[in-house]
């Protein structure tokens, strides 16, 4: 059987791959659409699971609100690259798999990927790995967290792809919220309030503020009151309560929560890649690497 161009272009609608690929495709199939699309998916699949050891440091972050508006999540999708999270194929991907989220109500990750998409008759895992496939790089979802209000609001800020938050709140608006989150992008506080700061954390300060005061050779009593003045700092700048809010500098959050009868019930603050060790690679090679489809 011959392979003509509507064949090559369906099997390209179905798959999303290549031009040449679906032709060898059909060409090895004798133009059988259904056995070349199963044999493009258990290629793809190997593909997925060679690439799955490279580092993916890279990528989005989405977030996506139910229907109903009882849930927001945002989640985390990796790539080798920011040319490929840029690309329309990974961010259509990452907004399919925010969606899939609020509409499963899924737990964890593991959950997720084993999720069906909405519409589609497949799982997350499996459209992921027919993405690698095509785009030729690792691509992992990586986490995601969702907030759902008993009865308060929740709000979202994307700092372009990179950095996005979430910030629940009892009273106030979904307005302030989108500020706090705004917020909490700029500044990385540690937790809410002083109260949740861990111990540890403060011992630590503690420590190094001790070892700044015994150099400047003032008296215990003093050198005490300096270590206590440091932490209550310390304290007011690593606690979104405590911080000054970034479009007034002239309050702080906690007045401008209380202005406006609020509270921050809990908030959730990601950004791409961090904690994630990267490997530095020399680009001649990984080109090559690229070029022999490694």
């Amino acid at each position: 059987m011959s392979v003509t161009a509507a064949m090559v272009k369906e099997l390209r609608e179905r798959t999303g791959s290549g031009m040449m690929e679906c032709k060898k495709a059909l060409v090895e199939t004798g133009g059988d659409l259904e056995v070349a699309i199963e044999n493009m998916r258990k290629s793809g699949m190997a593909k997925a699971d060679k690439k799955a050891g490279r580092i993916a440091a890279e990528g989005v972050l989405k977030v996506a609100t139910s229907g109903d508006g009882s849930a927001t999540t945002i989640v985390e999708i990796n790539s080798e690259t920011d040319f490929v999270s840029k690309g329309d194929d990974f961010v259509e991907f990452a907004t399919v798999v925010a969606n899939t989220i609020v509409n499963n109500d899924v737990a964890d990750v593991e959950a997720l990927n084993n999720a069906t998409i909405d519409g589609e008759s497949v799982t997350v895992d499996e459209k992921r790995r027919a993405l690698i496939a095509k785009v030729g790089e690792n691509i992992n979802v990586r986490r995601f967290q969702t907030i759902k209000p008993e009865s308060g609001v929740v709000g979202s800020y994307l700092h372009g792809i990179r950095i996005g938050v979430l910030v629940e709140l009892e009273g106030g608006s979904v307005e302030l919220a989108k500020d706090i989150a705004m917020h909490v992008a700029a500044t990385n506080p540690l937790c809410i309030s002083e109260a949740e700061v861990p111990a540890e954390a403060i011992e630590k300060e503690k420590e190094i503020f001790k070892g700044q005061a015994a150099e400047s050779g003032k008296p215990p009593e003093i050198v005490e009151k300096m270590i206590v003045g440091k932490v209550k700092k310390f304290l007011k700048e690593v606690t979104l309560l405590g911080q000054p809010f970034v479009k007034d500098g002239d309050v702080t959050v906690e007045q401008l929560l209380k202005s406006n009868n609020a509270k921050v019930v809990s908030f959730v603050r990601f950004e791409v890649g961090e904690g994630i060790e990267k490997k530095e690679e020399d680009f001649a090679s990984e080109v090559m690497a690229q070029v022999r489809g490694d």
